[in-house]
């Protein structure tokens, strides 16, 4: 159990039997009545996002997130298999939990898992990753100027909108937060 004045993003509580992760918070005091904390909440699970407000001093049940560097092995039908750097033991995420994170998963890549009582609720892959591109259409010479973009499929299977400057075989660096292009390797 914790209090409101314990807050900080990135905690984690449990509401109602539902895990919430605390994205933003302020504490309030007006002029007039008691101090408040108005809190953004991201449930961890579905994703939802919600603004709750709670009394200053109110006690809030948190969870206990057990975070875990973890190295990716390999997809097995809809599983992905994770390895624990310490304790070389393995577990399987559903496809469903990775989300679209799966787009640029390496094999080999280390991530960092999250587990709330050996149920994993979420991977956080680095903030940006070094994928090949394996198809793209060719860049025309008078296009170039104009500053557009094209498609290009990585690796990974996923697509990324690059310059028209990008040919097949380059190393590109990828956002994995919103899969943007964010230059060469």
């Amino acid at each position: 159990m914790a209090t409101t004045n314990d807050l900080k993003n990135g905690l984690v509580l449990n509401l109602d039997g539902e895990l919430w992760s605390v994205v933003e918070f302020q504490h309030v005091k007006p002029g007039k009545g008691g101090a408040f904390v108005r809190t953004t909440l991201k449930n961890v699970l579905s994703g939802k996002v919600v603004d709750k407000t709670f009394n200053a001093g109110t006690k809030v049940d948190t969870a206990t997130v057990d975070k875990r560097s973890m190295q990716y092995l390999y997809a097995a039908d809809e599983e992905y298999v994770f390895m624990d750097l310490e304790t070389y033991d393995q577990i399987h995420i559903p496809q469903s939990t990775l989300g679209d994170a799966s787009k640029y998963l390496l094999p080999e890549a280390e991530v960092v898992v999250a587990t709330h009582e050996s149920v994993p609720l979420y991977v956080e892959l680095p903030t940006s990753v070094v994928l090949t591109i394996t198809y793209t259409e060719p860049g025309l010479q008078g296009d170039r100027s104009t500053g557009g973009t094209k498609p290009a499929t990585v690796e990974t299977g996923a697509t990324v909108q690059v310059p028209l400057f990008i040919t097949n075989g380059e190393k590109i660096k990828v956002d994995t937060r919103d899969g943007r292009y964010l230059g060469r390797a």
